[in-house]
């Protein structure tokens, strides 16, 4: 019934969502753009930095420093080398899953190769992962999911993708692809999973390999 799971990393692999909301968070403030943590998931969660960009320049049209993204990435990186974990239960959950899986994020490939590395999560990964710099268009269109797919001779119809935002979900349904909703993240505590999707979601990696017995048995997610 599945024959590839795809996973997100921010959010999902990597408790990082909420250490990249603030540092985007205080690095507008010093250009007069106030945003709080909620814009930031409703605006930004799972979009890739151009898409980002490309909203703040329109809603708030304030020009950037041509320097902002360079700072913005600095910032992070101190953070993340201090204070990213992985997803609790998330290594215990990849050391035993027996389906073929990988990453496909709208992280820059740099980004999301140090978070791998700082989580010890990046020996899971070898040669499966995806970036939206890889395709012309970034989630929530279909491209980088497909792309993943087809590297790794996956079907999309027998594809699980596991996201944890909009834009990811919307572009696992434009795939044709199965999905379940990850809400364990700091960033989504006590919060639904994404509106106008009808679909499992889970917050312990310890209810996962339930979730793919049921879904091997059933040929469904909800």
């Amino acid at each position: 019934m599945i024959d590839l799971i795809i996973f997100d990393c921010d959010g999902v692999l990597i408790d990082s969502e909420v250490l990249s909301a603030d540092a985007i968070i205080e690095e507008l403030a010093k250009v007069g753009i106030e945003i709080d943590r909620d814009y930031v998931r409703e605006n930004f969660l799972g979009r890739s930095w151009p898409t980002v960009a490309a909203t703040i320049r329109r809603e708030h049209a304030v020009p950037l420093p041509e320097d902002f993204e360079q700072r913005y990435r600095n910032i992070l990186l101190e953070r993340f080398t201090t204070d990213l974990r992985p997803t609790e239960g998330v290594s215990d959950m990849l050391s035993s899953l027996d389906i073929p899986f990988c990453v496909a994020t709208s992280s820059s490939p740099t980004r999301v190769q140090r978070s791998l590395t700082m989580t010890g999560l990046s020996g899971f990964f070898e040669g499966r992962v995806f970036t939206a710099s890889q395709v012309e268009r970034g989630k929530p269109a279909p491209d980088l999911f497909l792309l993943a797919a087809k590297t790794l001779g996956a079907d999309p119809a027998r594809t699980l993708v596991i996201e944890d935002s909009l834009p990811g979900l919307q572009a696992a349904q434009a795939a044709g692809m199965r999905m379940l909703a990850y809400c364990g993240g700091a960033h989504m505590a006590g919060r639904p999973p994404a509106a106008g999707f009808d679909l499992r979601a889970f917050d312990k990696w310890t209810d996962f390999p339930h979730l793919i017995t049921e879904i091997k048995e059933r040929g469904e997610v909800q």
